[in-house]
């Protein structure tokens, strides 16, 4: 059948599995848009700000480890998605964004809304492409979501020119949508390799990423963990692969990971390195990171192995496979000693801790451990946990209590301040789950326009805003390392956030103490919409353990005096 290059694009949506699209219109995709309407089998969520529409996008794959969708007219439109591309770049996460752009005779002219957004988006996107034949339209979008969800994924730009959009030309559908390339798989012979050097080693430890939640495979870590006799850290991207109560999990480790994980690591003389990267805030001082352990890294890019940290044995190869065939091979181990050892770190943690909270509770704000354990007291185990980025994500990071795979959704490679509030509404519009967005009133400021949106689509979400006054990482930072000079950290705002959710149609709270958060957070729970808790809390109070930018272990500050 012969149809519009427009029309191609929801058939090949509707063929892909798509039902839900994000986006912001525009004079260069009112065609698109037209399409979209008059195909009737696609949702699409018309967000406030076309950022907000690529955080909706990641948050929805993320959530469901499909692939989110946006779409942006040319120029600002498309310029305005970078900041989510590329966050999802950082992230590893499949999205597609589809961005009209002038006619292909107008292009290189400074025309109206023109931009190159190939060429701007390049850096950011695991592919692009622009389409200038709409007979290459069909076969181009079906390519961008295999390469968006084949290896290790990422986004992926298709940028259509108008005159594509209106062109016309046959169509073939295809039956099934397409799969990913197929995955490479481990060598026996490197597997054996590693099985040989677990078995050697008397203190093993498992460090593992995000791959591990993108690969499927926490039940596969698991089995792997027990025969091995080995505790478990994790990335900030790993978290909620593995339940947070699991008796084997430290918790998350690096600049604010968990004291006991991060000691474990160092004391460990084999390091299993799964499905995760070393970034400068997981290792630290690079030289003294592996002093005293071996590395052996699973990875499926091939790209991440030997980058930053030199492993005494990388494997390429599907993280869910891999692990499954290295468990076949291995007897059951058994290390008391080091079982015994994990213990006393897990001891000195507990009283560091308790340590730390004595010293900032009973005073007029409330904690961040308050209002952490309330929520979690109240949410269901199955609501998806999104967060901004600041002291507020450490703090969960460290202390939410995860139950499932794909319920903690945050920023971790690029670090977007403004990423929650888009991402909670396109979790909620994958899952049907409550989200809950922990955010700081600086974060919160960037995006909070989509509460329009998540009121306006009927968001089931609970937004807890940790309102210090302060851009409260940036001012830690400054405590600790600047000689307490707040240059710019200072908000000075006099915005009321409950009377601000109440204007775009959501309810609102103010919490100052406990018996006013317990009393917003049960009226927050048992209701359906749209729901703010703005929660004061200390400039002062910070996220610790905090090792500082480029130490090591023996740097770590537990406790401010």
């Amino acid at each position: 059948m012969e149809i519009t290059g427009a029309e191609i694009v929801t058939e090949v949506l509707t063929e892909q599995g798509i039902r839900t699209v994000f986006g912001y219109p525009g004079g260069q995709v009112t065609d698109l848009f037209d399409a979209l309407d008059r195909n009737g089998s696609i949702r699409f969520v018309l967000t406030a700000h076309e950022q907000g529409a690529a955080h909706a996008a990641d948050g929805f794959a993320r959530a469901t480890g499909k692939v989110g969708v946006v779409l942006a007219t040319s120029g600002p439109g498309a310029t305005n998605l970078i900041t989510g591309i590329a966050t999802a770049y950082l992230d590893s996460v499949p999205v597609v964004a589809i961005t009209g752009n002038v006619p292909c005779g107008q292009i290189g002219r400074d025309s109206f809304q023109e931009v190159d957004i190939v060429g701007a988006s390049m850096p950011v996107t695991k592919h692009n492409f622009i389409v200038k034949h709409v007979d290459e339209l069909a076969d181009t979008l079906r390519e961008a979501f295999r390469i968006a969800i084949s290896g290790r994924p990422g986004p992926v730009l298709v940028d259509i020119p108008k005159d594509v959009q209106t062109a016309r030309c046959e169509f073939v559908p295809e039956e099934e949508p397409v799969s990913a390339e197929p995955l490479r798989l481990a060598s026996n012979h490197r597997l054996q390799w590693a099985a040989d050097l677990i078995l050697a080693a008397k203190r093993p430890y498992i460090y593992f990423g995000g791959g591990i939640i993108s690969g499927d495979a926490s039940e596969e870590l698991l089995a792997f963990s027990e025969k091995i006799d080995a505790p478990m850290g994790c990335s900030l991207m790993g978290l909620s692969a593995v339940p947070s109560s699991h008796p084997r999990f430290l918790g998350m480790q690096g600049m604010h990971g968990h004291y006991a994980s991060s000691l474990a690591e160092d004391e460990a003389d084999l390091v299993l390195a799964l499905g995760v990267r070393f970034s400068d805030r997981a290792t630290g001082a690079s030289d003294r990171f592996s002093k005293h352990f071996s590395i052996i890294h699973i990875d499926i890019d091939g790209a991440e192995l030997n980058k930053n940290i030199t492993a005494k044995l990388t494997i390429r190869g599907d993280i869910k496979d891999a692990l499954r065939r290295l468990t076949e091979r291995l007897p059951q181990q058994m290390h008391p000693e080091w079982t015994a050892r994990i213990a006393e770190l897990r001891a000195e943690e507990a009283h560091r801790t308790s340590r730390s909270h004595s010293s900032i509770a009973g005073g007029a704000f409330l904690t961040h451990y308050e209002i952490m354990d309330a929520v979690s007291r109240a949410a269901e185990d199955d609501a998806v946990i999104v967060t901004d980025v600041g002291q507020h994500q450490m703090w969960t990071a460290q202390r939410y209590p995860l139950k499932k795979p794909r319920t903690f959704l945050t920023s971790g490679g690029l670090g977007t301040m403004g990423f929650g509030m888009g991402a909670a509404i396109g979790a909620h519009a994958a899952t049907g789950k409550r989200a809950v967005l922990f955010t700081g009133d600086g974060s919160f400021g960037m995006n909070l326009n989509e509460l329009a949106t998540a009121v306006s689509e009927g968001t089931k979400l609970v937004v807890v805003i940790f309102n210090n006054g302060v851009l409260g990482m940036v001012r830690q930072w400054q405590t600790l390392f600047f000689d307490r000079r707040y240059a710019g950290t200072t908000l000075n705002r006099k915005t009321d956030f409950v009377r601000v959710a109440e204007a775009f149609g959501a309810e609102g709270r103010r919490a100052q103490n406990r018996v006013e958060l317990e009393s917003a957070v049960k009226a927050a729970f048992s209701q359906d919409g749209v729901f703010v808790i703005d929660c004061a809390v200390s400039p002062d109070e910070l996220v610790l353990p905090m090792r500082p930018p480029g130490g090591s272990v023996e740097d770590i500050i537990t406790e401010i005096r």
